[in-house]
């Protein structure tokens, strides 16, 4: 068999490759025309022994969150001179991280007009009042089926439920009178938000998914009360929403349910005739969600007002703006 002549290669030329830009004739200009976001005069100062709360404050680096941070006190302080509301929605997680003094002292106050929470928070308040001590080691409780099932709080909540219900009360409003009513079985009312709104007449609301809470599971848990209730407390928090023109509404580590009420509320306000565009919307937690981002920081504020988020723990972030805000109030 006759043999294929063997091919010879061809050469390929180098690819031809781009030179490197000629920046000989770029354009330049002094340093001192030029915008700068930082400045030295922005530094943060050194703290020193003694000094005040206001001096620390004052002292911090007038920079990024700070920025938001001391505008977010002043919209709360300018919101309150001028007798608007300020609602604050928490999640329970800022209950379990021993804020409710905060919150209470803000309510005493005056400075915080109102407050929302979810189904949670109504459990960890309530705990607190009786016992003093709450949060169940979940990890544990739920391989034996003994995750929730704590007698008192479930029959004592479920029953000042349904008595709400009855009396034709909120849900909030019902526990809250429930335990402010009791001093003796609640030696720790002191500490319940919940018992506060009812003794000062200010109105802290619950906004319940049924099923998400472990008063659902109890056998007095009676769901034509839980939802009469709830349904009247979102339209209590409605018409407070509907009020804040000028006002100031913060989400405080509430990633979905808070949102999502306090949209609802702001458009049936709207839709009732309020215009509510000059308002201030701040959300508060240790993440960024989309729901929070969305429903109470961009989508309130596109008709108006400003819309904030500051990012940290609560333990630290709460105290530290409750503490401005009281001092851009009562230290001038």
């Amino acid at each position: 068999m006759a043999r294929r002549p063997s091919r010879t290669p061809r050469k390929r030329s180098a690819p031809t490759l781009i030179p490197p830009i000629d920046v000989s004739d770029l354009k330049t200009y002094p340093l001192n025309r030029r915008h700068s976001l930082v400045r030295v005069s922005n530094f943060a100062k050194p703290w020193r022994r003694g000094g005040s709360f206001t001096t620390f404050f004052n002292q911090l680096p007038d920079i990024l969150a700070v920025k938001t941070l001391r505008a977010v006190a002043k919209a709360i302080a300018s919101a309150r001179k001028k007798n608007r509301p300020v609602i604050v929605g928490i999640g329970a997680h800022v209950i379990k991280v021993g804020l409710a003094p905060i919150l209470t002292d803000l309510m005493e106050r005056k400075i915080v007009t109102a407050v929302a929470m979810n189904g949670a928070g109504i459990i960890h308040d309530f705990e607190l009042a009786l016992m003093g001590h709450t949060s169940e080691e979940v990890d544990t409780e739920i391989n034996d089926g003994r995750f929730g099932m704590a007698e008192e709080t479930g029959r004592i909540l479920n029953e000042a439920i349904k008595q709400g219900a009855q009396a034709g009360e909120g849900l909030g409003e019902a526990i809250g009178r429930y335990i402010h009513r009791s001093p003796d079985q609640f030696p720790n009312s002191a500490t319940s938000i919940l018992a506060t709104g009812a003794r000062l007449g200010l109105p802290v609301t619950v906004h319940v998914a049924v099923g998400t809470d472990i008063i659902h599971m109890h056998p007095a848990a009676d769901g034509a009360a839980i939802g009469f209730t709830s349904l009247f407390d979102f339209r209590r928090l409605a018409a407070v929403v509907s009020r804040m023109e000028g006002g100031v509404y913060l989400n405080i580590g509430s990633a979905v349910i808070l949102p999502e009420v306090f949209l609802k509320a702001l458009s049936l306000g709207r839709n009732l005739g309020r215009p509510l565009a000059n308002i201030t919307t701040v959300n508060m937690d240790f993440l960024s969600h989309y729901r929070p981002q969305t429903n109470v920081v961009r989508r309130p504020t596109q008709k108006g007002g400003r819309g904030y988020s500051l990012t940290g723990h609560h333990e630290i972030m709460l105290p530290l703006l409750a503490a401005a805000v009281v001092e851009e109030l009562t230290g001038r």
